[in-house]
């Protein structure tokens, strides 16, 4: 954070403790964007109603380059509950802000070229040799699109996505190719 973090209570006393842990999630939030300007933390106990006693409202004011992030929770009895929702909220927040900035885009998965190499039909599993590596990859019934396994014949011409499995390298998303 540039700025340095700004703490306010209305009609409530914060005890060190929770101005301790207000310090300590703002400053985590600088993990989840790095470019946070300032934070305004504002805790305010509204009014004592007789029917649910005391809640407090926390707001988190976020500024970073070219936006402000605000978040306002709903009143919790517990202060401490309250303060750490609202940063869980800040949180989620600045993560989406960011990668709307960076343009997050989930990369396409790239279908590798296989040929079936053995089919076990009646436990549901087979296993593909990768071309031209030659390196072989299991895969499971589910894992095939047109959910055709039993008309799979052993020597056909796949594609499929390569993930890590946790026995070694695993198909996912099989189909003819």
């Amino acid at each position: 954070m540039k700025l340095p973090l700004e703490i306010s209570a209305k009609n409530v006393h914060l005890s060190p403790e929770m101005e301790e842990l207000i310090r300590d999630k703002a400053q985590k939030l600088d993990n989840f964007h790095d470019g946070i300007i300032g934070c305004r933390v504002k805790v305010d106990m509204p009014h004592r109603s007789q029917r649910s006693g005391q809640v407090y409202n926390v707001t988190i004011d976020i500024t970073v380059p070219g936006s402000e992030i605000i978040v306002k929770r709903e009143p919790n009895e517990d202060l401490y509950v309250a303060i750490s929702n609202s940063f869980d909220t800040a949180e989620r927040r600045l993560k989406e802000h960011a990668g709307k900035q960076r343009s997050e885009i989930k990369p396409q998965s790239v279908k590798a070229v296989g040929k079936v190499s053995k089919i076990f039909y009646d436990e549901g599993y087979g296993f593909l040799v990768t071309l031209p590596e030659g390196v072989e990859v299991y895969f499971h019934e589910n894992s095939l699109i047109n959910g055709k396994f039993k008309e799979l014949q052993v020597g056909a011409l796949v594609q499929f996505v390569e993930r890590e499995g946790e026995k070694g390298p695993q198909a996912s998303s099989v189909s003819l190719a």
